[in-house]
């Protein structure tokens, strides 16, 4: 078992899990739609090994539905079979790698604060059904931690904690692992039912992706401008309240200095706090939130873009080689 306090370094997870993930995503995560479940394993050394889940079930606002009753039924029932129980984490589907948002981050507290070694797993189904499987798995990080457990996202709380978009979560290495006898069965069915469709490997069209993806860029752009926007605004308002502050304080000096020339007694301390009230700093998580979306974005267009332009090359020179063997004559 692993030693209190010592960080998960690796997550292992069984392909069943992996299968169940996506189908959970293929028959409920309608366009647009997220889904989410329970992740159950146990914690061997800095190792997080997974190896079952089940789903939320999909519900209604009005529907009284209680999802902790019904995750402590579920884990009671799956101990009565002999089938692992432990609660490790949980898994949320994203659409277009939008996944870094608050909602997210109060879940991950509120798990990794109950049990410390618990994970959010990350599943795209776009980027999967582009041929590579997009599982990554998340913590929040002991400075993120110590922020929440403030509650105060400010400017000053983010540096006292040395905390930016860049540390807020850390990702951790997902290893996928079968049986041998999984692995067995795997080669014999791709024996006896070999693929009759093959697959367009080399199809160039990523235009619509990659659009998709960049009006994902372009509205974070727009999010994070109008946080900017509120935070100059802040800054402006506080800068001229200080001011006011300064004339005011130095008007009360010149009306004192007046009044003991003249020997009368000097004006009654007020409190200036009364005078001018304090105005409430806006909250710094969202455009922490926004910043490492938009990073994210950054990097999902960067590595689609790399792959692109590979397949690129490929294809320029797959047509090279064919249009060279056409044009030699035939040997005699």
């Amino acid at each position: 078992m692993a030693v209190a306090g010592e960080q998960v370094k690796l997550v292992q997870i069984d392909g069943l899990v992996v299968l169940k993930i996506i189908k959970h995503c293929e028959e409920e995560g309608a366009v647009g739609a997220v889904v989410q479940g329970v992740l159950l394993g146990l914690v061997v050394d800095d190792k997080l090994e997974i190896t079952n889940c089940f789903p939320f079930p999909r519900h209604g606002m009005d529907e009284d539905f209680d999802e902790v009753q019904y995750q402590m039924e579920m884990m009671r029932s799956l101990r009565h079979v002999n089938i692992d129980h432990l609660h490790v984490g949980w898994y949320q589907s994203t659409v277009h790698g939008a996944f870094l948002n608050r909602a997210l981050l109060d879940s991950q507290f509120s798990y990794q604060n109950e049990i410390e070694e618990s994970v959010v797993l990350v599943y795209d189904p776009q980027r999967t059904a582009g041929g590579s499987l997009c599982l990554r798995a998340f913590r929040l990080s002991p400075m993120a931690m110590e922020a929440y457990k403030e509650g105060e996202f400010t400017s000053e709380s983010f540096k006292k904690h040395s905390l930016g978009y860049e540390n807020l979560f850390e990702e951790i290495s997902v290893v996928i692992k079968n049986s041998n006898l999984i692995n067995v069965l795997c080669c014999e069915l791709i024996e006896k039912a070999p693929r009759t469709q093959e697959s367009d490997f080399l199809s160039l069209a990523a235009s619509g992706s990659l659009s998709r993806q960049l009006h994902c860029l372009m509205d974070c752009v727009d999010d994070l401008n109008q946080e900017t926007t509120k935070f100059n605004n802040y800054q402006r308002n506080l800068a001229k309240q200080a001011q006011a502050k300064n004339q005011y304080a130095q008007k009360r000096q010149l009306e004192n200095a007046a009044r003991q020339a003249k020997g009368e007694p000097p004006l009654p301390e007020e409190d200036v706090t009364k005078i001018f009230k304090p105005i409430t700093p806006p909250p710094r998580l969202d455009a922490l939130l926004l910043s490492g979306q938009l990073a994210s974005y950054c990097k999902q267009i960067t590595d689609y873009s790399a792959h692109s332009f590979g397949k690129v090359f490929m294809a320029k020179a797959l047509q090279e080689d064919t249009q060279g063997s056409a044009a030699q004559p035939p040997s005699l």
